[in-house]
């Protein structure tokens, strides 16, 4: 396939596991400031899915492209740094250091050495800072240890890490998993808002959050798509109905 408009086109993905196919040649298409959730049952491959994308596993066949920049054969921290971001299930934010400090140290320093060592907390990386705590809703709470912090405000953190680096994909594995309904209120808010200037390909089991926030919903299953398309659609979807009820 030629260039595109996508942000990211994944084609005739595979990876097997000891002969077990995880990823059986799998198309993913995720348009720009597009919100795609990734539904499915247990061992449908979603975490998979990411990990492939993000660059932790490594595929056994097929195209995942950026940008129209293939990433198959790219490490991890170098995909990083073209602008994908990945946040994995437990957060794994720096507890004993204050939240404008987790934010601080998320900012990509200057590349290599001289860089690191001339860097500095100067007003850009304050701005930066201070408008990513704006987006998280964190901006009060900036000089707060980030281990005080409630379930659902570490997650919006390790978020916020993330959108220091200013990621063209975000990457959400259950981001609301083990939060409070008011929390995942303002979690479906904060989604909405920072996907307006890039695309997020989030991961989740709850279908009322799902249904809040998702631009276009796909259906995974057995290391396979089974259905993409609205929610309202898939949730209609025989097939859909069927995996998800297991006759």
């Amino acid at each position: 396939m030629s260039n595109t408009d996508f942000v990211l086109a994944v084609e005739d993905l595979t990876v097997s596991f000891d002969g077990f196919k995880a990823i059986d040649a799998l198309n993913l298409y995720v348009d720009r400031n597009e919100l795609r959730v990734v539904i499915g049952p247990n061992g449908a491959g979603k975490t998979t899915l990411l990990d492939l994308i993000c660059g932790k596993t490594r595929a056994s066949q097929g195209s995942i492209k950026f940008r129209n920049e293939e990433m198959t054969r790219m490490p991890e921290y170098l995909r990083v740094r073209k602008g994908i971001g990945r946040k994995f299930q437990t957060p794994s934010i720096y507890e004993n250091l204050s939240v404008f400090q987790n934010l601080e140290v998320s900012y990509p320093r200057g590349r290599g050495v001289f860089g690191a060592l001339a860097f500095r907390c100067d007003t850009d990386v304050r701005d930066r800072v201070r408008t990513v705590g704006e987006e998280i809703g964190l901006v009060t709470q900036l000089d707060k240890e980030a281990g005080l912090l409630s379930h659902g405000q570490k997650q919006w953190l390790e978020i916020g890490m993330l959108l220091m680096q200013e990621p063209e994909l975000l990457m959400l594995d259950e981001p609301i998993a083990g939060m409070s309904v008011r929390e995942r209120e303002v979690t479906a808010e904060l989604l909405k808002r920072i996907c307006q200037n890039r695309s997020m390909i989030v991961i989740e089991h709850d279908m009322a959050f799902v249904k809040q926030i998702a631009h276009k919903v796909t259906v995974m299953h057995q290391g396979k798509i089974l259905a993409e398309g609205a929610m309202d659609d898939v949730q209609a979807d025989p097939r859909v109905i069927d995996v998800y009820l297991g006759h």
